[in-house]
């Protein structure tokens, strides 16, 4: 019988010892192709083969977030496991003490008036605490900032009095946010967050003698093991991001930080990227779904059209069998396509928000197109990666007093990390097939507020098949329609025929 010796390295990585075919079959097991990896460079120029191996052969090594994954490999095939130390703690708080210590101790405070935690919230923290490391799948609008702050107050209350916590956010805007969260959280009590929270994103003193660092990862990742051995407990918001080779390197410099809480409201559906993160946090602890807030009203229903534009039999011809990109610059400049987004962002009535993939071929033509058509009756605003943070922040706020404003931005500047509690309407303007960047733009609209208790999305889609060839974006919807349908969301397919100004 096949024998791993399983033992602890650091807080990063495990070794096993055991024999070479059996080191073979594990490298085999754990070696997986890397999604999109035929477009990219290296694998082009046969500098790499495509693949990413979890599985350290030489050095016998693992990520020590895929032990649960070692476990199972071994039981499947009946080999033994030896453990001198147990490498998994698994602890024994009680959900009743995690509420305790929310009413009692933290006190949190939003919008002025004490708030309860929901159940859903305080399994969250009483599962990462008895953990010790996990990736916590919860939808945005499902709390995700009071999880964080709970569980960072209760490491530095009970768990870990004199050590310090790395917060690992991707923006600047993300970082301000956390710690206004904190900040409001905290506002009756004697624990204040600006005065135990440093933040640093460019610009900013990356030490500090307070407890908590909120920071960048862009901030960060560059500086030594010296910097990052100070933390024992590390929280990755937004941690569907840390696939990205940066943030990796991040994570296994904290050799010494034994507690690691990941923080994300989807993941893609690749294995490779979810084991990699796994790896680097824990096993996925599912908190809740986006279905579940709304049907305990806790998140605004969402209806959504999907509209599917059905161009003329000549212009399918002519475009027949384009490849991928001559497609999308197709798309994103047809004047009808643009004509049509824009008169149905203007007819909309409550917050739009209008969602675009490129900048100068797209964006800024359909805002100007809409400004045009809005004239003075309408405030019309256009966000992409240049624009300066204060500015959105302005224009975010500006968005939670009127009711009619429209919002062009780019996918990336607004579907990650930005909610807005008046946003009546979204706009997919442009094509797109990531669940991540889908997932995470509706959960822009879903928080709940006195002036809405409705999100409408409106799905734009290109029908340009010709026979028995379907096109690449259409292909996208259908991906899109099945991702709509596995959320359980409340979804209607509606063809029109564009052609000119018209549509039917």
């Amino acid at each position: 019988m096949s024998e791993l010796v399983i033992t602890n390295i650091d807080s990063v990585n495990i070794h096993i010892d055991c024999d070479k075919s059996t080191a073979k079959e594990l490298s085999d097991f754990f070696t997986f192709k890397v999604p999109g990896h035929e477009y990219m460079p290296a694998f082009r120029n046969k500098l790499w083969d495509g693949q990413i191996k979890l599985y350290n052969i030489y050095k016998q090594s693992i990520y020590k977030g895929l032990y649960d994954y070692v476990i199972k490999f071994a039981k499947d095939r009946n080999y033994k496991i030896v453990e001198p130390k147990p490498i998994k703690r698994k602890g024994s708080v009680k959900k009743e003490h995690i509420q305790k210590f929310i009413d009692e101790h933290l006190k949190p405070i939003a919008g002025g008036e004490s708030i309860t935690a929901h159940q859903h919230q305080i399994d969250a923290v009483a599962h990462a605490i008895n953990n010790d490391r996990c990736l916590l799948l919860s939808p945005t609008g499902s709390g995700k900032s009071l999880i964080i702050y709970a569980l960072v107050r209760y490491y530095l209350d009970i768990i870990e009095p004199d050590k310090k916590i790395l917060i690992i956010v991707p923006t600047t805007s993300l970082v301000r946010q956390m710690l206004s969260d904190f900040n409001e959280y905290s506002s009756d009590d004697t624990w204040k967050a600006e005065d135990n929270c440093h933040c640093v994103f460019a610009g900013r003193d990356k030490t500090s003698k307070k407890r908590v660092i909120i920071s960048t990862w862009q901030s960060i990742y560059k500086l030594g093991y010296e910097y990052f051995s100070n933390f024992h407990a590390v929280f990755g918001d937004e941690c569907h991001l840390f696939k990205s080779k940066s943030l990796t390197t991040l994570m296994t410099k904290l050799l010494e930080c034994p507690y690691r809480i990941g923080t994300t409201g989807t993941l893609d559906d690749s294995l490779t990227h979810k084991l990699v993160i796994e790896g680097l946090f824990g096993r996925v602890h599912h908190v809740t779904t986006t279905k579940k807030l709304m049907n305990k009203d806790l998140l605004s229903k969402l209806k959504i059209d999907c509209i599917l534009l059905n161009y003329p039999e000549a212009v399918r011809q002519k475009n027949k069998k384009m490849k991928y990109q001559d497609e999308i610059d197709w798309i994103v400049r047809n004047e009808n396509r643009n004509n049509f987004i824009s008169d149905l962002g203007i007819k909309l009535k409550g917050n739009t928000l209008v969602l675009f993939q490129y900048v100068e071929k797209h964006g800024k033509p359909l805002y100007e197109m809409i400004k045009e058509k809005a004239g003075e009756e309408r405030d019309v605003f256009f966000v992409f990666g240049g624009t300066d943070v204060e500015l959105r922040e302005q224009i975010r706020k500006i968005t939670e007093t009127k009711d009619n404003a429209i919002i062009v931005a780019s996918y990336g500047t607004f579907s990650t990390g930005i909610s807005i509690r008046r946003l009546h309407n979204i706009i997919f303007a442009s094509p797109s097939k990531s669940r991540i960047r889908i997932l995470q733009s509706i959960g822009r609209q879903l928080r709940k507020s006195e002036h809405k208790d409705t999100a409408k999305l409106y799905d734009i889609a290109d029908d340009i098949h010709w026979k028995s060839y379907k096109n690449h974006t259409l292909n996208h919807f259908e991906r899109r329609l099945k991702i709509y349908q596995s959320e359980g969301f409340d979804y209607k397919k509606i063809s029109l025929h564009i052609q000119g100004n018209n549509y039917e």
